[in-house]
């Protein structure tokens, strides 16, 4: 069977739309993520006993169940527990907040522990409040440190929203899979879709290593 291009261009309207709302999805859920895995992390860093226990826990029990497990729960599971109607698209950006947030925890907390204790020291010893030498003396230290880390874990979101797929959101490899049903040119739309993600990924990559060299220390 011939490689038909018109295939392509023909079914690209749909692909893009997809891609658009694939984009969406990973931009709303990274947001949510960064910021809770902010807060877990730094309550597993630095948080009292009772703060890390629950920090602990919540990165656990993420990190110890698949992504795809986590958005059915929200959608099918959680609306018959709370009585409360969850979209499709609500679902799946909660999931990757959640998902992607267990793992920048563990980021945080490892990038911030590793900035040597005597930055710190120092700042306390100039009588600047700990808050402030959190967010000021070890806290660019700590970012410079978890950007290739991040990055990585922006990307695996991305790929994550592939998943979505269980619960009908239609991000691009839905949008694939529903053209591929109409016309069973599997070929064409694959590679398409294929082709899609890569252009993606690459230009995440390219902003992730344009800011890496930005932030590196030299």
């Amino acid at each position: 069977m011939q490689f038909d291009i018109s295939i392509v261009v023909a079914a690209l309207p749909a692909l893009l739309q997809g891609a658009r709302l694939t984009v969406l999805i990973t931009i709303a859920g990274l947001t949510g993520g960064v910021l809770v895995g902010l807060l877990f992390g730094l309550m597993r860093a630095y948080g009292n006993a009772l703060c890390q226990k629950i920090a602990f826990a919540y990165v656990e029990f993420v990190r110890g169940t698949p992504i795809v497990v986590q958005v059915m729960f929200i959608y099918f599971a959680l609306p018959m527990l709370l009585n409360v109607r969850v979209d499709a698209l609500t679902a799946a950006i909660v999931s990757i907040v959640i998902n992607s947030g267990a793992y920048i925890a563990e980021i945080v907390r490892g990038s911030f522990l590793s900035v040597p204790r005597g930055l710190k020291e120092a700042g306390l010893a100039l009588g600047m409040p700990a808050w402030r030498v959190l967010a000021f003396v070890v806290g660019p230290v700590a970012i410079r440190r978890m950007t290739p880390a991040l990055g990585n874990q922006f990307i695996v979101s991305l790929k994550d929203t592939s998943l979505f797929i269980v619960i009908g959101v239609g991000e691009l490899t839905r949008q694939g899979q529903e053209i591929m049903a109409s016309n069973f040119r599997a070929v064409e739309i694959w590679t398409a879709v294929a082709v899609l993600y890569l252009c993606m990924i690459g230009t995440l990559t390219y902003c992730l290593r344009r800011m890496e060299r930005r932030m590196r220390i030299l």
